[in-house]
């Protein structure tokens, strides 16, 4: 079972995935400032407010926090648009890298090539 462990750790498709995961949670907390650091102050002076997560509504003993909830918002949407962004230009990348790329010729290849210098000597 250890082996196996050692086996399963060792893929690439797991490293790949831990490195994704670190850089994603260094990711966020780069967003997380940026939304509450740049754009918070941003918006709270059209709504008159400087943070955004002080916004709540008391009913009875409960407290909503729905300030929390719009921040939580617009780090998603923050983070959805930076890796579509990123998606998309390295679709672009992969798209050109493709299309320069000439086809290495085939064995079929080479035999049409052949049958066609045959046709045209015996013509």
């Amino acid at each position: 079972m250890i082996k196996e462990f050692k086996q399963f750790i060792a893929r690439g498709n797991v490293i790949d995935l831990a490195v994704g995961v670190i850089i994603g949670a260094a990711f966020t907390a780069i967003v997380n400032s940026l939304v509450k650091d740049l754009i918070n102050p941003l918006i709270g002076l059209f709504i008159g407010k400087i943070d955004l997560s002080n916004l709540v509504v008391k009913v009875g003993d409960a407290t909503f926090k729905y300030g929390n909830f719009i921040n939580a918002i617009i780090n998603f949407l923050i983070i959805a648009l930076v890796v579509f962004l990123i998606v998309k230009s390295l679709n672009k990348v992969i798209k050109k890298e493709e299309q320069q790329v000439d086809p290495t010729p085939t064995a079929e290849d080479y035999l049409k090539d052949i049958r066609d210098i045959l046709e045209k000597q015996s013509n």
